[in-house]
């Protein structure tokens, strides 16, 4: 029979789900804004990430000439007077001294490139280029190729092709990451979800610990060469998928400022080095969505593999040791590099660490072999969002 108690709105269990806070999908990207304090504690207040409202319109494929194809190959012009190299390990990364950016002239910059391209990861240290601000650093590497606009990263304001990584503290972001994650790892190229990903990436450390947060670098080309020809021969038909769709839909979710749609690209998992010749793994652990033509369990087997081979490549990487005012340029096409967020206090708490990042889009990924007639076109895949931003 109908019970005679007068009807109360149940009492919400004790255990009841309640939704958790996500975590960030790359520990190296805050979205938390800073505080005066951290304008107070920050030699470059003007650096401070800032999240302007705006949106970028699609990026149109574009005609691209690399820098490094104009320059002399025994580069006469740089490596002159007082320039020395120091090669962090043989055939990847190279400490160049003697060299201020600010100074160079348009050959100079050809030939920079073209070093880059060999070498792979070129880093600057004390370089007077730092103190110039935003403006002059955007016309730097406007030399090397069209500026990249960050969709969800904070910004320098009125500079929106800047990413800013500003740690200082963070100490409930961080622990929140690591209550899930076993490394702060991840390996990865810049933006590799564009039409036209970066070619040459330029990065310049402001502030950062004495010791600790480097950033390693492994040689894709190298990484290429040491597989067997029969297991690359088969990597060389394969095209992959890759997304910003995951981190745009991170940055919803938290309430953070998204700037583009999300861009899907399918990109040759093996690319064509348009100076060097070589051929270049092109994946990372952060965008691709999809092996075309392969089931998820073997996808998957596949991108753990070349992962795993990368990441204990030691004899094909180089890490560079920050210090202030240091300016490396990169290349993103023959290259997969992770920040290492090892300037952590016993609470988690980070020490102060001040970088920026301006990256150069380059040519279209060009595959091993030519397409015939019968291949699609995956231009119509992409929503590319890149190229021109208004307020």
């Amino acid at each position: 029979m109908p019970s005679s108690a007068p009807s109360v709105k149940p009492i919400k269990p004790v255990n009841s789900h309640k939704p958790e806070q996500p975590i960030s999908y790359d520990i190296n990207i805050p979205y938390v804004d800073v505080n005066k304090e951290h304008k107070l504690r920050t030699r470059y207040p003007e650096y401070l990430p800032t999240w302007d409202k705006m949106w970028f319109d699609p990026l149109r494929p574009f005609e691209y000439e690399d820098p490094a194809l104009r320059a002399d190959d025994s580069m006469p012009n740089l490596l002159s007077g007082t320039a020395r190299e120091e090669h962090i390990q043989p055939r990847i990364g190279t400490f160049l001294h003697g060299v201020q950016l600010n100074e160079l002239n348009d050959t100079q910059k050809d030939e920079l490139a073209l070093l880059v391209s060999k070498r792979k990861v070129v880093a600057l240290p004390n370089q007077d280029l730092i103190d110039e601000g935003p403006a002059r650093q955007e016309e730097f590497m406007r030399h090397f190729g069209k500026p990249n606009y960050q969709p969800v990263s904070g910004t320098v304001r009125n500079h929106p092709g800047f990413h800013i990584i500003h740690r200082d503290g963070n100490k409930e972001e961080i622990t929140r990451f690591l209550d899930q994650r076993t490394t702060t790892t991840l390996w990865h190229q810049d933006v590799s979800y564009e039409i036209q990903p970066p070619g040459y990436v330029m990065l310049g450390l402001l502030e950062g610990p004495n010791v600790g947060g480097d950033t390693v670098f492994a040689g894709t080309d190298l990484a290429y060469q040491r597989l067997s020809p029969t297991f690359t021969s088969f990597l060389d038909k394969l095209d992959a998928t890759h997304s910003s769709a995951k981190m745009i839909n991170h940055t919803r979710l938290t309430g953070g400022l998204v700037r583009k749609d999300a861009v899907d690209t399918v990109h040759p998992l093996v690319r064509v080095h348009p100076v060097t010749g070589e051929k270049c793994l092109f994946f990372n652990g952060e965008f691709i969505t999809r092996v075309e033509g392969m089931k998820v369990p073997e996808q998957k087997w596949l991108l753990d593999f070349l992962m795993n081979h990368v990441a204990t490549g030691h004899d094909f990487q180089a890490r560079v040791r920050w210090q202030p005012k240091t300016i490396v340029i990169f290349d993103n096409r023959s290259t997969i590099h992770s920040a290492i967020v090892d300037y952590l206090d016993d609470d988690n708490s980070a020490q102060l660490r001040h970088i920026f990042r301006l990256c150069a889009l380059g040519e279209r990924p060009m595959p091993p072999h030519q397409p015939d007639e019968h291949d699609h076109d995956h231009d119509h895949d992409s929503h590319d969002s890149n190229s021109e931003f208004s307020e």
